[in-house]
């Protein structure tokens, strides 16, 4: 599970892929907005996650909420439940200490790209302390130009370092283009060159890894989006390989037939309950035994589709097919 918990940061790093909707004191688990404690339960008991990884933002500008959060999940889940943390921050010792005390199982320092090639003394000794408390440590940057210095940093330091591939998004392509950054091809929103400096990179680090952009959209992404169907998927819907819901939709005409009468219609016709269900002013139903009726209910009904969607509450439909 993603958990966002702010979206307040003062980096400014010019690669910050976060959208400008996010860009403000909220928070997220994974696409739902939280609103309290049992909201991030929920999710995740909603996609059966096995650990969470907490971002922002910045999320240590909110520790006390984040130290809570890291209790709330390993009290609800055990200590199994693996946390992971991200932050730009040089974190003070003490800091350090509560994060490891509350639970948090492994922390990842990223420095801006800005101070790659000046002092970075400041999370060098961040990095010591928090290897100090025994929580598993590293460095997480992007595979540009200078990333090999980092990796260097963490020779030394004997922590890991991830490198992720560099990417465009909505927010900070006028900040990339600007320093010369373009995209690797017309499929793909990775930045020409990053992966083959990240490939370098790897050459000469002890402990590291390079996260793809399409391990991120291909894999990540979709894993997640599939453990969360498995959850959420009704017993009509069909689930995709891409971890999205397909089903029908029927919307009534309120002048011909309600939608008890629709439903009712539904039953007649042979239809089993279970394979439809009334959700607010529509009907859900298989989309394939849509297929099969609709020309016998077509007189009775306003529109008919089926819809292919992200499979969380309100999750953005991909696709909508009028029949």
């Amino acid at each position: 599970m993603v958990l966002f918990i702010t979206g307040v940061c003062g980096k400014n790093c010019f690669y910050c892929p976060i959208s400008n909707e996010r860009k403000a004191d909220i928070t997220f688990a994974n696409e739902r907005l939280i609103n309290s404690d049992k909201d991030i339960i929920e999710e995740a008991l909603q996609m059966g996650a096995l650990g969470t990884g907490i971002t922002g933002g910045e999320p240590l500008l909110k520790s006390e909420k984040v130290l809570r959060y890291i209790k709330l999940l390993k009290k609800e889940f055990g200590r199994s439940h693996h946390i992971h943390l991200y932050t730009a921050l040089p974190v003070d010792g003490e800091l350090l200490e509560e994060l490891a005390f509350a639970g948090l199982d492994e922390i990842r320092f990223h420095p801006p790209a800005e101070i790659w090639n000046s002092s970075m003394e400041n999370y060098v000794t961040s990095i010591k302390k928090a290897i100090d408390t025994g929580m598993e440590t590293g460095l997480e940057v992007p595979a540009i130009k200078g990333a090999k210095g980092v990796a260097m940093m963490a020779n030394e330091l004997g922590c890991f370092l991830n490198l992720n591939e560099l990417e465009f998004s909505d927010t900070n392509s006028e900040q990339m283009k600007v320093r010369g950054y373009s995209l690797r091809d017309e499929i793909s929103n990775a930045v020409a060159g990053s992966y083959d400096i990240g490939m370098e990179v790897l050459q000469v680090i002890e402990k590291g890894h390079l996260c793809t952009s399409r391990y991120k959209d291909a894999v990540q992404l979709r894993r997640r989006l599939l453990r969360i169907a498995e959850r959420a998927a009704r017993e009509f819907d069909e689930i995709t390989e891409d971890g999205t819901l397909i089903y029908g939709v029927i919307t009534y005409d309120c002048e011909k037939k309600s939608l008890s009468e629709m439903a009712e219609l539904l039953l007649a016709s042979g239809i089993p309950e279970e394979m439809f269900v009334v959700d607010k002013e529509e009907i859900h139903i298989a989309a394939w035994i849509l297929e099969d009726i609709r020309m016998e209910i077509s007189s009775h009904v306003k529109e008919m589709c089926i819809i292919e969607r992200y499979p969380f509450p309100g999750g953005m439909v991909v696709e909508k097919a009028p029949l």
